[in-house]
């Protein structure tokens, strides 16, 4: 089974809380196990230029089935999938998405963040799973 509305509303809501924690303006995006939008936000001030990459991170992130910063390490110059981010309408291959599994650590989904550093949307990515994982 894929991950549930309620489910995917509290990964947004968990970090949300996240990004207010760290001072920043975040668009959140929670695919489900088929890559398909099941919840988003955008912080009221956060970049207009991130709803597309944070939904490009979650999709990545379930395309793959790892974080997309893994994807980014893999596609380098010379790595196994140099140039995959021009593939499936166009990935994002740098922190903050990150693959949501159940308790059986199957996937269900993925959690996509962008609208600050790789590193601050790494950290409010995972606040989501985490959410998920109590």
């Amino acid at each position: 089974m894929g991950i549930t509305l309620e489910q995917a509303e509290a990964a947004v809501k968990a970090a949300k809380a996240k990004a207010v924690e760290i001072n920043t303006l975040m668009n959140i995006a929670v695919v489900d196990a088929g890559a398909n939008l099941v919840a988003f936000a955008r912080m009221d001030g956060a970049w207009l230029g991130s709803v597309d990459i944070a939904q490009k991170k979650a999709r990545t992130a379930r395309y793959f089935d790892m974080p997309t910063g893994e994807v980014g390490k893999l596609s380098q110059p010379g790595g196994s999938l140099y140039n995959i981010e021009h593939s499936n309408g166009g990935l994002i291959t740098f922190p903050g998405g990150i693959p949501i599994k159940n308790g059986e650590g199957v996937i269900i989904g993925a959690i996509g963040v962008s609208g600050s550093t790789v590193e601050n949307d790494n950290t409010v990515a995972q606040a989501g799973v985490d959410a998920l994982s109590q």
